[in-house]
């Protein structure tokens, strides 16, 4: 990983990526095997960004955080309820913390996922304070 506290980084998509196994709890079908790497954290320590990878297999994703992902290669079938979604090459897909995703994975999929973590609503009064402040010293309205 990038050093967390770095103004910017590079991610090169050919990293090595290390284990990332699937609650067996979670595994429908199959031997999936999920490998990831963090490549970039925000400096609050309430974002990460990874990439990952899995092969095929079927499991429910139990989303704790926020997640944006985009698809490098490969897809998957995903299931919430009676909605049924091909995703592929290409796609971003939004999950909301909470969600709970069926993955049907035939081959193999990669992605690079953007991870976020709410904070509590107790401090979400004083981020707004904090945010209005930065902008007021930059000059924006």
């Amino acid at each position: 990983m990038q050093n967390a506290l770095s103004d910017f980084s590079v991610i090169h998509l050919d990293w090595e990526l290390g284990p990332a196994p699937i609650d067996p709890s979670w595994i429908h079908a199959g031997n999936p095997e999920a490998r990831n790497r963090v490549v970039s954290r925000s400096r609050d320590g309430t974002s990460e960004t990874f990439l990952w990878e899995c092969t095929a297999g079927s499991f429910t994703w139990r989303y704790d955080s926020d997640e944006t992902l985009y698809i490098l290669e490969g897809e998957a079938v995903l299931f919430e309820g009676d909605e049924e979604r091909r995703i592929g090459p290409d796609d971003v897909v939004f999950f909301a913390a909470g969600a709970r995703v069926t993955w049907r994975i035939d081959n193999y999929i990669r992605k690079v996922a953007f991870v976020r973590r709410a904070l509590p609503k107790a401090a979400m009064p004083l981020l707004k304070v904090y945010w209005r402040a930065v902008a007021m010293l930059r000059g924006d309205r």
